[in-house]
């Protein structure tokens, strides 16, 4: 089947849509846990204290220095801010407050921002709700992770199901949009067992859920026990069966499927993630924090020092946490969009993309592989972009390889 056929379908659904400006988002990492989630690869660390004013005034110095050396074309007001790490809610809520308070001062919130705050379901965490609202996050994302006690202790997580739920309860009596998380396909879960799971999430009627599958990340203690032979997960037919389940599920319930792991209500879908979906540009502060930055037709990537002390030290010295500034060529730019955008039910507009990379997409496309994966019912392409089916969702990290040179 020749490309330029495949016809069109409705924004409903999930037509690559054109977005002129993907928003501009601000993420502030806290890299600090009370323990290492064996599953967990993200720059999180385990410290006996942490000088909580001390790291509060460099987060706010090395958002001044970031802000300060950011174009002024690129600068704009926020589309999203979003507290992530780590555990953000062990953050002393007053620094929450001095970062929203000086880009309040930049004119760069407002009513219309949506900012988010991570959290753990423990109570310890749950009793800062109020205090983190009265600072000016107003979405809370809570990492539940199961409604299992025997799978939270395999995840390594300290809290209960008891626990996670009053931590729902608590968040949705203070916040008026919350999300929360869970991870399924787990060591011993079968479809059925993910099933009934499932309902008891469905039950709680969120209007945002995050449901992962358990994937093994290099340098995890989950990967060095698969490497031993000491830990296996669902085979693909089952994680595929737990896959279309949930979709149908949160169909069935009003959930979207917005994302590949992201379901929501129209109008509750996550603004800060679709910033970095949709390719927008996005500012990254605190240890390990990425961004992204269109300047002029050239996209620019930071990054700042991994290391907490590391970061620490360069913020206080010189400060800013910055540790790398390079531009993106255009087959760089062409990867990252299509990554990122094909993960969105609504997948990558052709408009957006030829302004980003100065390509058309179809230029970019090795024809021969696109229709091969159309004919296939990977993806759907027309003059509007390109974008997964289900089963292309299913086989998503193999796709970007066959697309592009």
């Amino acid at each position: 089947m020749p490309v330029s056929i495949v016809e069109s379908v409705d924004g409903n659904s999930g037509q690559a849509v054109g977005v002129e400006d993907a928003g501009l988002g601000l993420y502030v990492h806290w890299p600090f846990c009370v323990s290492k989630c064996p599953y967990c690869d993200f720059n999180s660390h385990v410290r006996e204290t942490i000088d909580q004013e001390r790291w509060g005034r460099a987060l706010v110095g090395d958002l001044e220095g970031t802000l300060s050396t950011t174009p002024t074309d690129v600068l704009r007001p926020l589309t999203s801010v979003f507290f992530g790490g780590g555990t953000p809610s062990l953050m002393a809520p007053e620094i929450v407050a001095a970062v929203l308070d000086l880009l309040s001062a930049r004119g760069l919130v407002g009513p219309r921002t949506e900012i988010t705050l991570e959290a753990n379901p423990s109570s310890a965490d749950a009793k800062r709700f109020a205090a983190y609202h009265d600072a000016g996050v107003n979405r809370l994302s809570i990492g539940v992770q199961a409604l299992d006690n025997e799978a939270l202790r395999f995840l390594g997580r300290a809290h209960d199901v008891g626990e996670a739920l009053d931590a729902v309860a608590a968040a949705r009596a203070t916040f008026d949009r919350v999300s929360f998380d869970l991870i399924y396909a787990r060591t011993g879960q079968t479809p059925e067992a993910w099933r009934e799971e499932l309902e008891r999430v469905l039950a709680l009627e969120p209007a945002h859920v995050s449901l992962y599958q358990l994937t093994i990340e290099r340098g995890t203690r989950f990967h060095e026990a698969q490497a031993r032979g000491d830990l296996t997960v669902p085979g693909e037919d089952d994680a595929a069966t737990m896959y279309e389940d949930t979709l149908s599920r949160c169909k069935e319930t009003g959930l979207v499927a917005y994302e590949v792991s992201n379901f929501a209500h129209p109008g509750e879908e996550c603004r800060h993630n679709l910033v970095y979906w949709r390719s927008g540009d996005w500012l990254g502060v605190g240890p390990g924090a990425h961004g992204r930055l269109g300047q002029g037709e050239g996209r620019v990537a930071t990054r700042q020092w991994r290391s907490p002390e590391k970061w620490l030290d360069a913020v206080e010295k010189t400060g800013t946490g910055l540790e790398a500034s390079e531009g993106l060529d255009a087959p760089t730019r062409a990867t990252e969009m299509l990554m990122m955008g094909l993960r969105l039910t609504e997948g990558v507009s052709a408009g957006r993309f030829k302004r980003m990379v100065g390509k058309s997409l179809q230029d970019m496309l090795i024809r021969d592989r696109v229709d091969g994966l159309v004919e296939g019912g990977f993806v759907e392409v027309s003059q509007h972009g390109v974008r997964t089916t289900l089963q292309g969702r299913n086989v998503l990290n193999t796709l970007v390889s066959q697309l592009l040179p």
